[in-house]
């Protein structure tokens, strides 16, 4: 009896050895994997609204739009764009600069606009002196103005995308901005 169980106690000893060996080429084998790649971002607006129900002024709508990296990699070359409705009676302004000015004027924090800088649609925008997004952080192009008059009906979505190098098809902004209206001045009355 002392034999077998001496054997007994001798497999499971093995058992054991086999068993620590196994989890600690697992836990090695897990540790050489690369972590999950995960390129994720989220863009929105955020706005303000001062609608005027009087037709000789302006409304205007104030906003950001703002670039969170929600992914575990870093994103680069970071660029926006803000898409007016054609005929629309929006006109958009921000603080951003074009290649040609000064370059006192492009300072870190600034967006320079690019592409076709006479459109009055699209307005492609990125970032001056911040090439790379990392996990976690947020990126924003603030205090852009969107005006209007609403002598006329109006009606419209602000749309916006963001790209980078790993996202070149584009992001879709989680809230388009929809405005609409109707004029208190009657089409074909004056006054």
């Amino acid at each position: 009896m002392s034999i077998h169980k001496e054997s007994v106690q001798e497999k499971i000893k093995k058992l054991k050895e086999q068993t620590a060996f196994y989890v600690d080429e697992m836990k090695r084998l897990v540790e050489e994997l690369d972590p999950r790649k995960e390129v994720s971002i989220v863009s929105y607006f955020t706005t303000s609204l001062n609608i005027s129900y009087d037709a000789d002024q302006e409304s205007l709508c104030l906003g950001s739009y703002h670039i969170r990296n929600i992914g575990n990699q870093p994103l680069t070359n970071p660029y926006i764009c803000i898409k007016l409705p054609e005929d629309s009676p929006f006109s958009f302004s921000g603080r951003y600069v074009y290649e040609h000015f000064n370059q006192n004027l492009k300072t870190s924090g600034s967006w320079e606009r690019i592409h076709d800088t006479s459109n009055k649609t699209e307005f492609w925008l990125k970032p001056l002196g911040k090439t790379i997004i990392e996990p976690n952080e947020t990126i924003s192009f603030t205090n852009f103005q969107i005006k209007w008059s609403h002598h006329l009906s109006y009606a419209g979505t602000i749309t916006g995308f963001t790209y980078c190098d790993e996202l070149q098809e584009g992001v879709f902004v989680l809230n388009p901005i929809n405005l609409n209206g109707m004029s208190s001045v009657k089409e074909g009355q004056d006054g």
